[in-house]
């Protein structure tokens, strides 16, 4: 896809992002929003997937580690085919499979169960070693939150995956800023992030994460990078493309009323107008 097609996507992301938390009252739209356009760029351009398919053995994997932001996954996975996009607005029902965490048992096109912060890097790092170990040539890639990476157990994961030279290995850090509480830097700050993943043997790229031209350059990089894993810093906007929701750490946990809901369309549907006539 081409730098506009994936806009458009973005868009229609976005979209169902916003539209499957305000049909479940619930659910994490800030993080969801930043990392749509790392989403897309995933499903739609860099990874071997097949919505026909979604358990074929050569398939990339991909595990969203901070698993709150399901939203932006199953909005990303439905508008690819994977399940129908009307499904989003079962989000967090009784009896629906669009569970508030993802769930590798119910939902095409999710390679590992996760929610519990911390761990889904782990799970990461497990997959692109039996890779290794069985000569396979699948790459998998990890999304982490920047307030997750405050967890132990992410650095224990990476001293293994820089250890082992996991270069089919990618790790992506959604570096909005903003956690639950606050800024991270208040909360328990881990900057330097770029320093750290270099202190554990990863090549370290620090892009704009809502620039696909950077997105694009970056996921190129990692991919010619051999012998050590890559970390993709991507600095975003919390809320991304619905305006009362950029950089508010409020919306990190809270679903739009109808009012706020019809504000966000209606804007995402301009945004998505300005790219039609481009």
């Amino acid at each position: 896809m081409n730098k506009l097609e994936l806009q458009k996507v973005a868009v229609e992301v976005r979209k169902g992002i916003v539209t499957s938390v305000h049909s479940a009252k619930a659910g994490h739209p800030g993080g969801s929003l930043s990392a749509a356009d790392i989403f897309t760029y995933l499903y739609f351009e860099e990874m071997n997937v097949d919505p026909k398919e979604p358990k074929k053995a050569d398939r990339d994997r991909f595990v969203l580690s901070k698993g709150h932001t399901a939203p932006g996954l199953y909005s990303t996975l439905a508008n690819k085919g994977f399940f129908p996009v009307e499904d989003l607005k079962t989000l967090r029902h009784i009896g629906s499979y669009l569970q508030g965490h993802p769930d590798m048992k119910h939902i095409p096109g999710v390679d590992m169960s996760s929610g519990s912060l911390g761990q889904g890097i782990s799970a990461a790092v497990g997959m692109a070693l039996a890779g290794k170990l069985g000569n396979e040539d699948y790459r998998v890639y990890t999304l982490l939150g920047d307030g997750e990476i405050q967890e132990g157990q992410v650095w224990e994961a990476s001293m293994m995956a820089g250890f082992r030279k996991l270069d089919n290995l990618v790790v992506i850090v959604d570096n909005n800023n903003l956690q639950i509480d606050g800024s991270i830097q208040e909360v328990c700050s881990p900057y330097p992030i770029d320093k750290k993943f270099e202190a554990f043997n990863f090549h370290v790229i620090t892009i704009d994460g809502n620039d696909f031209d950077q997105i694009d350059a970056a996921f190129k990089e990692a991919k010619a990078t051999k012998g050590m894993p890559t970390a993709i810093i991507a600095k975003t906007v919390k809320g991304k493309g619905v305006s009362y929701m950029e950089n508010q750490v409020g919306w990190h946990g809270v679903a739009p009323n109808d009012e706020q809901y019809a504000v966000a369309m209606e804007e995402l549907g301009k945004a998505g107008e300005a790219l039609c006539q481009k």
